[in-house]
């Protein structure tokens, strides 16, 4: 169905008290919309006089005209509201669009109207596009000329990393604003505010203390969600009054009675988005760091959330060969079990498994030597260093290999002492200079380091060749 302009383009829903009754409010979130720039909570940094975004929403956009804006931050933070801000503080036409339900043909439909605004009646468009990171590739692409040519002001928002959601091309053409989670003191400002305001609950509650400290818990910086809760626990206060009581002018909102509105705070986790890759990121650093009560953590907050324990125990074997490597060898092979386990039996019993794996993981000895060495050897491929495979390990199972001198002098391991054969292995130049694998003091590969020095000597790469050799 295409849109029209009445689609596209209608009056916003009206807001304040009036308007037939409760029932025909908008949410409280919505109606606590801040109208100017003094009354936005939070986002101090961005919205500092002279900041783009506060010169963007100004009008001062200098002479080039004003540029396009991606909002990037997690849930209520208020990219909806700065959108509107940016269109109304300087008497813009307001186009919103969800990239979840418009297409390419929505887009242009903007395009055009933003054309006749500014041709009839000299007026800017702000499109503001929520959700830009569902939009496709092709779907982002329909947006660069009206962006490059400021045919529409652009604010796009975005809960994941525009880095790996939004196409280069409009990244270059936009500036990209981080928004930050409010803190618990801001969060607690726009509660009291809500309450108190004609255009919130007028005065009508009595927010106990305590209630507004569980909101601001529940809210996790999110503003959008506090006012929810706050709106769903003064529904709860009034069903609370008894059958034909006279309802008192200010009705208390308790403890208790937010607690019956909200059973449990919901899990800030998008396992689609940039919260997936946080959340993971935290588990496996608080696993390198051996805090196994972080790991548990976060691990608690993947499964909440719904990841899935496939993806989780994948993470946990890199990290056990990573992290972990050859310090305990016997966590990599924890790792395995537990992925291959958690295949095999799925929620709600994997969550066990994969707790031992990342206790396991956790408490372990860490080395990273296995890492760094394979990752500098990488390097040093890429650098070209390596050059041709020393003649006596080269294959000489085929005819013509012996004319070629192939494996001549090759002396078979097994032949010798201790089964180490005194002979250069790297190519010629990178022998006697190359030391990629440097094993820790800890754990079991303490005793890997007091091999591997010994080995070298045997080698002729080190001093020690007359060492005893060690245990094993």
């Amino acid at each position: 169905m295409s849109l029209d302009d009445t689609d596209l383009f209608g009056a916003a829903a009206a807001g304040g008290a009036g308007g037939g009754g409760p029932a025909s409010l908008p949410p409280l979130a919505v109606r606590m919309r801040p109208r100017s720039v003094e009354e936005v909570r939070g986002q101090g940094d961005v919205l500092r006089p002279g900041s783009p975004l506060r010169r963007l929403i100004e009008g001062s956009g200098g002479a080039a005209g004003p540029i396009s804006a991606i909002l990037w931050g997690p849930p209520g933070t208020g990219k909806t509201t700065l959108a509107h801000l940016v269109a109304t503080a300087a008497d813009r036409e307001f186009v919103e669009l969800s990239a979840v339900t418009a297409g390419v043909k929505d887009v242009r439909a903007v395009m055009e109207h933003a054309n006749r605004a500014r041709d009839m009646y000299g007026r800017q468009t702000v499109l503001f596009l929520d959700e830009i990171h569902r939009f496709t590739k092709a779907q982002q692409d329909a947006l660069l000329p009206g962006v490059e040519n400021r045919q529409v002001v652009l604010v796009a928002a975005t809960t994941e990393n525009p880095s790996f959601s939004v196409i280069a091309p409009l990244l270059s053409r936009s500036m990209l604003v981080t928004l930050v989670p409010l803190t618990d003191e801001e969060v607690a400002d726009v509660l009291t505010s809500a309450v108190a305001d004609e255009r919130g609950l007028d005065a009508a509650y009595d927010l106990h203390d305590d209630a507004r400290e569980h909101l601001v818990r529940l809210a996790g910086g999110d503003a959008r969600r506090a006012l929810t809760f706050l709106e769903a626990a003064a529904g709860v206060a009034e069903d609370a009054l008894a059958a034909g009581a006279e309802r008192p002018d200010v009705l208390p909102i308790t403890l208790a009675r937010t607690e019956q509105a909200v059973a449990h705070a919901a899990v800030r986790y998008d396992r689609t988005g940039d919260q997936h890759y946080d959340v993971a990121s935290a588990l496996i650093k608080s696993m390198r760091g051996s805090d196994v009560d972080a790991a548990l953590h976060y691990l608690a907050r993947m499964l909440e959330a719904g990841e899935d324990p496939r993806f989780i125990a994948r993470r946990i074997v890199i990290a056990a060969s990573e992290d972990v490597g050859l310090a305990d060898p016997t966590a990599l092979q924890t790792a395995v079990a537990a992925m291959h386990a958690v295949a095999q039996i799925g929620m709600p019993e994997a969550r066990i498994i994969l707790a031992q794996a990342v206790v396991h993981n956790a408490l372990a000895p860490k080395s990273n030597a296995a890492y760094t060495g394979i990752n500098e050897a990488i390097a040093d491929v890429r650098a070209g260093r390596g050059g041709a495979v020393p003649a006596h390990l080269r294959g000489s199972g085929y005819a013509g290999a012996a004319r070629l001198g192939h494996g001549k002098g090759y002396v078979y391991s097994h032949d010798a002492p201790d089964a180490v054969a005194a002979q250069q292995y790297l190519p010629d130049d990178l022998a006697g200079t190359t030391d990629y694998y440097r094993p820790t003091d800890r754990g079991f590969e303490s005793r890997l380091q007091e091999r591997w020095t010994w080995l070298k000597g045997r080698l002729g790469r080190a001093p020690g060749a007359d060492e005893e050799r060690p245990g094993r």
